[in-house]
């Protein structure tokens, strides 16, 4: 998706803005990129360089865009089928795996939230390490949530889903339609 807006707004613009936002940070490196840039958006706006030139960085800009959105699509593609492929089998336990995994996910957050807690209380002096600590954990988090979080957005979807295909509260936005007339 972001390579889709940078190509829409192009280079001269790109430039431009990634190079205010990197004047902002408080980096030597950040400040030294954010020069480079300011070096050329002048010769952007000077015209050293060829429009030619900048349609073709565009171009490039959009076919990047295009193969990102083509390796998310196929991404997206395989997940679907992974879950059509689970929902369709008749092994009750591969049924059972989005739940099982939900559950365990919810006993581990609260075991470690009430670890935690309670190591907090004991030596309220050590909060902040473990504060710290618990932050080291939290891509592995990030990760086992967004897990779970497409598993219960696809349960719901299949749950929304009459035997037929049909969206339910369609069928029941039908069926109050025509109690009104």
């Amino acid at each position: 998706m972001l390579p889709a807006l940078l190509a829409s707004i192009g280079l001269p613009v790109l430039v431009r803005t990634l190079g205010s936002a990197l004047d902002k940070i408080d980096n030597p490196v950040a400040k030294g990129a954010s020069e480079a840039l300011k070096h050329v958006d002048d010769a952007l706006n000077q015209g050293s360089i060829n429009p030619e030139e900048i349609k073709e960085i565009n171009r490039h800009i959009e076919n990047m865009a295009q193969l990102d959105s083509a390796e998310f699509k196929t991404l997206i593609e395989q997940v679907n089928s992974s879950l059509r492929t689970e929902s369709a089998s008749s092994d009750p336990y591969v049924r059972r795996m989005r739940p099982t995994f939900g559950y365990i996910m919810a006993i581990t957050w609260a075991a470690q939230m009430l670890a935690i807690a309670a190591v907090i209380l004991e030596d309220p002096e050590k909060a902040g390490t473990i504060i710290q600590a618990m932050d080291s954990l939290s891509m592995i988090w990030t990760v086992g949530l967004s897990v779970l979080g497409v598993y219960v957005y696809k349960r719901s979807q299949e749950k929304g889903l009459a035997p037929g295909g049909q969206n339910l509260a369609k069928i029941a936005s039908n069926l109050v339609k025509a109690k009104k007339i």
